[in-house]
């Protein structure tokens, strides 16, 4: 087990000054303290699947699937049979009455699908020459089938067997599917969330159906979550933030960041004419059925679900695009980021006035309703009472490229994955000392020596 070592990160590609997060060498609230590289990809290292309490899968670009047990940090099974890069992963648990067993669902650019036993590593099912590769994978346990998602969707039974599909006709696809109740799933197309209706005829057989095609967006949809069993959350590349009922799918808040030019500082910067999409853009969302925490750009913010305004925020969180986030509870949150960091932070118990914009950057943010959606006047976040701030509590500094998402297992330790090939689990450094203690105390017992 390696120690890691706390220091700092020079901003990669940064075009302006932006003030540098700082939390010293002590990070108390920082619990972890130890880690340990996990080495067996090739390429790009992109998705990060748990398979139970003790074990995850990775995959990525070179088409491998690595089993791990994140205890032990012991590769388990190496799942090969991809030729290109893997697009989607899920588990597919399907109870087959006297117990539950849970496999892995894999999707590639070879324009296959594959299903796998994580316990044995064997490939158990395999469809080829698929008209176009999956981009997105959907269980529904319910019905035990699962779906597929590209340039047409596709439901399947437990046995890869086809039971109906529908062509789509967009120009990238599908992205992105959440389940909705009364057998309907939401898919996130373009612009445009289409509402399909599952229906279940009396001989068993599936049939799919479109009921309703959303178009309140005004830029691609880059991300689509599930809030709770009445809502579910959409945002785009432009940061818009809808919130929806997911019964009948009309809108219950539209939320629009909007970036407005400083003018409190006018010294000889480099200054950029108009803010670029990829700081607007809403890559992630998560959630745990009160508060939305999206990243937008390299920001973060916490947007309160019954409120339905944003509660804090951090405009620079990063010094790149934010690329995964995690709730961790009410005012503990995560977040991971192109520039290779993986950062801890806490909702600061006091508001605070709003941070200062940098010189030369976009001022305070604002949030209204674009010309599409009536409304009042926007409102800028420095005139939303109670705004709260987030404070950077720990900064996990590992990996050497962008860390493309991470998957906790609480106590046990976090497991993040990267553009540098590698994985790595972190652990709690004083929970890892015990177990060690203990596990000596026990050997000690059994040779006799105590």
């Amino acid at each position: 087990m390696l120690r890691w070592i706390l220091g700092s990160r020079e901003a990669q590609n940064v075009v302006e000054k932006v003030p540098v997060l700082c939390i010293g060498e002590e990070q108390p609230k920082n619990w972890f303290t130890e880690l340990q590289v996990l080495k067996g990809h090739f390429d790009i290292v992109r998705f990060l699947v748990q398979i139970d309490d003790f074990r995850c899968a990775s995959a990525g670009d070179d088409g491998l699937v690595l089993v791990w047990n994140i205890e032990t940090g012991e590769r388990l099974q190496e799942l090969r049979g991809h030729s290109q890069q893997i697009t989607a992963i899920t588990t597919f648990t399907c109870d087959n009455g006297d117990a539950t067993h849970t496999s892995l669902i894999t999707a590639s650019s070879d324009r296959s699908l594959s299903l796998w036993d994580p316990d044995t590593g064997n490939r158990v099912q395999t469809i080829s020459d698929l008209q176009s590769p999956v981009k997105c994978l959907l269980v529904l346990e319910r019905l035990c089938v699962w779906v597929s998602g590209g340039e047409e969707l596709c439901v399947w039974n437990k046995d890869f067997q086809l039971q109906c599909h529908r062509q789509n006709h967009s120009d990238t696809g599908i992205t992105a599917l959440i389940e909705l109740p009364k057998n309907c799933i939401a898919a996130a197309m373009d612009k445009e969330i289409v509402i399909y209706r599952l229906t279940v005829s009396t001989s068993s057989s599936l049939s799919v159906d479109v009921i309703r095609c959303l178009s309140d967006h005004q830029d691609n949809i880059r991300a689509l979550i599930n809030v709770n069993d009445r809502l579910f959350a959409s945002g785009s590349q432009m940061g818009e933030l809808i919130l929806w009922d997911a019964i009948d799918w009309n809108i219950l808040a539209y939320e629009h960041i909007l970036w407005e030019e400083s003018q409190a500082d006018t010294q000889a910067e480099i200054r950029l004419a108009a803010p670029k999409p990829s700081e607007m853009s809403i890559q992630h969302l998560t959630t745990n059925g009160q508060f939305i925490l999206a990243a937008v750009g390299s920001g973060l913010y916490v947007y309160n679900v019954l409120t339905k305004i944003v509660v804090a925020y951090k405009k620079t969180a990063h010094d790149s695009n934010v690329l995964h986030t995690m709730l961790l509870s009410d005012n503990e949150l995560m977040s991971c980021s192109e520039d290779g960091s993986v950062r801890m932070w806490e909702v600061q118990d006091l508001p605070l006035p709003a941070e200062p914009a940098s010189a030369g950057f976009f001022g305070m943010l604002s949030f209204g309703r674009s010309n599409k959606h009536s409304g009042p006047p926007s409102k800028k976040i420095m005139d939303v009472p109670s705004i709260r701030m987030l404070e950077l509590t720990g900064d996990l500094i590992g990996h050497s490229g962008a860390v493309q998402m991470f998957v906790s297992f609480k106590e046990k330790g976090l497991v993040t994955c990267s553009s540098d090939h590698l994985l790595i689990l972190w652990k709690n450094g004083e929970r890892q000392s015990h177990l060690r203690s203990m596990a000596l105390f026990q050997k000690l017992e059994e040779n006799g020596g105590l």
